[in-house]
């Protein structure tokens, strides 16, 4: 089954017309797109791209085969351009299934807006989902997101970007596996431009292509390899957080590693926490621990015991410089005397054995971190003492790590990967 892009911007386009904004001015070349548009083995159109014929003439095909014309979303602009011989398109009902006189299988797929999403089968049994512009499935605990022929899809296509909580509950039921290839589309003005946009995918395991561009449905793509140890640096309101929670945000099952506690009496810290947690996907878990080591060592559901294959739950670390400030309390590392007659040497072995946890991890870990060399030098022996043994843990932990970012006024820069 072959597939024909016309366009894979969002419906109003990428650049919107007369938007002065970074991302719009920056959409030039590749990077702009028209309206998400899908010709399937040139019989069969979803959806319509402004001027679809010269969309088409632009990709090298043509739409005089088309005997089929679908819409997944409710069109609110300007009348839809049809060009002369075209079907008239329309919808189908969800749960309703076309048989194409060219063979294609049709399935209309609910979704949790007003729009319809399409499971399309090939000739030869190969499976792709599209989902409309901001949609994510609806009702996939009762199976339906494993498609016609069950098991997992071979492409889907969907707003990664803005949903991908859509993408986890695809993950969640098995309708999209490491094998899936997962093409981002409806692209809006909203998208980091350039080579950010691609790293922001394939951080998700996802890919995007040019309008223009043709796949086919089931044949081998190397989907993005996901970094095993990933290490997120930034200062104080950097974004690195939030940096570290979309680089998951596309995972059903995630283990939220807290590690500064609670403080009593600190209104200011409780907000911080609040915050944090409000903005978390609802299906994520959450636990309080400085007590990494363990969890590094498990990746099962319960969190408890090693993991079967496949069954490996990520886990996002925020923030190691939390963590070690906890073991500096613990082994009196702020005290002078203490700090030269053991605490020195007890830190180093807490660190040791949470840098040799990580590095033989097999578990997805995204872990956090502050970035405190480049300030004003502490004051006091123990802020430098806290300065430097942060700096050592982020540079023993990040060699473990196939991907170290830094982010700065929001904007994440990869040091490797």
């Amino acid at each position: 089954m072959e597939l024909t892009l016309l366009g894979t911007g969002a419906p109003a386009g990428l650049p919107r017309p007369d938007c002065p904004c970074a991302a719009c001015a920056a959409a030039v070349g590749d990077e702009a797109r028209a309206a998400t548009a899908l010709l399937i083995d040139g019989a069969l159109l979803i959806d319509l791209t402004p001027g679809p014929a010269f969309a088409a003439a632009r990709a090298g095909t043509s739409l005089a085969g088309v005997r089929q014309v679908l819409l997944s979303h409710p069109h609110d602009g300007p009348a839809l351009e049809v060009p002369a011989g075209l079907p008239t398109p329309g919808r189908v009902a969800d749960g309703r299934e076309l048989a194409l006189l060219d063979g294609h299988r049709v399935k209309a797929i609910a979704v949790d807006i007003p729009g319809t999403g399409y499971e399309i089968t090939g000739t030869e049994g190969e499976r792709l989902l599209y989902l409309p512009p901001g949609g994510a499935p609806a009702g996939l605990d009762d199976g339906h997101g494993h498609g016609q022929g069950g098991g997992p899809y071979d492409m889907v296509l969907l707003d990664v970007l803005e949903r991908p909580d859509g993408l986890a509950r695809l993950r969640a039921t098995g309708a999209v596996d490491a094998a899936t290839d997962v093409v981002a589309v409806h692209i809006d003005h909203g998208a980091p431009p350039g080579p950010e946009l691609h790293r922001r995918l394939a951080a998700a395991g996802a890919r995007t292509v040019p309008d223009g561009a043709s796949l086919v449905v089931g044949e081998y793509h190397a989907v993005p390899d996901l970094p095993r140890r990933t290490l997120v640096l930034g200062g104080a309101r950097s974004g690195k957080s939030a940096e570290a929670e979309r680089r998951l945000a596309s995972f059903p099952d995630v283990l939220y590693v807290a590690t500064g506690g609670t403080r009593e009496g600190d209104t200011e810290w409780a907000e911080r926490i609040s915050l944090h947690r409000e903005r978390r996907p609802a299906t994520w878990r959450t636990v309080e621990t400085c007590d990494l080591v363990p969890l590094l060592e498990t990746g099962g559901p319960d969190h408890t015991a090693p993991a079967e294959p496949g069954e490996l739950t990520p886990l996002l670390i925020d923030c190691l410089a939390l963590w070690l400030t906890g073991v500096m309390d613990e082994v009196g590392a702020w005290d002078d005397e203490k700090w030269a007659a053991s605490g020195r040497r007890a830190l180093r072995e807490r660190t040791d054995a949470l840098v040799a946890a990580v590095r033989a991890a097999r578990r997805p870990v995204v872990a956090v971190s502050n970035e405190v060399g480049s300030g004003v030098v502490p004051a006091t022996a123990a802020g430098r003492r806290f300065r430097d043994e942060l700096g050592r843990l982020n540079a023993a932990f990040g060699a473990e790590c196939e991907q170290v970012v830094l982010v700065v006024a929001g904007q994440a820069i990869a040091l490797r990967g």
